[in-house]
């Protein structure tokens, strides 16, 4: 690995909000092979930024220019009465990779999370981008305890028809077999 450069860390501004979409576009294109619509996406991360949803971005800045971001969102548990961060649209930009950007960016979270009381730090990462969870682990992650089920996105009409789906097989499952009585 390069030798570390001197990253700075900070709270995102309202200021940093086409370099966090740029980097949303930029990550969800590489890791997933995704297409963002900007228009929502912009309006996503805007809502981020201006507070009305319960969440925060950091940017990690190396000689003034970007070179790292990623988003806090939170979870309470009931288990532990805390809240867990979630670590969620990482990106670093390539010129930057492999110089302690992201450490940078975890360790703050690390030491905000527990300034603040979370009772835990969390992600999810494509079960394909192997090179980050490689990253995750070297930083003390653990990606053994648990699988994250989606399903994205909601749509009233797919949802209606899954259900009228699994009416039809429980029918299918509780009538008798040709030549049984009930």
């Amino acid at each position: 690995m390069p030798d570390p450069i001197s990253v700075v860390v900070c709270r995102a501004r309202r200021e940093d909000l086409a370099t966090l979409v740029a980097g949303n576009t930029a990550m969800a294109r590489e890791t997933e092979g995704l297409t963002l619509d900007p228009a929502t996406l912009q309006a996503g991360v805007s809502a981020v930024l201006t507070q009305d949803v319960d969440g925060h971005y950091y940017v990690a800045e190396v000689d003034g220019q970007e070179a790292g971001q990623l988003m806090i969102t939170r979870e309470w548990s009931d288990w532990r009465c805390a809240w867990v961060w979630w670590i969620q649209s990482v990106y670093v930009w390539p010129a930057f990779r492999r110089h302690g950007v992201y450490r940078a960016l975890y360790e703050q979270v690390l030491h905000d999370a527990h300034e603040a009381g979370a009772g835990g730090i969390r992600l999810y990462v494509d079960s394909r981008n192997t090179r980050a969870q490689q990253v995750y682990s070297r930083l003390g992650m653990n990606g053994e305890h648990y699988r994250v089920f989606e399903r994205v996105p909601l749509d009233p009409a797919a949802e209606l028809e899954l259900e009228l789906q699994l009416e039809l097989e429980l029918e299918l499952e509780s009538e008798p077999e040709p030549g049984t009585s009930r």
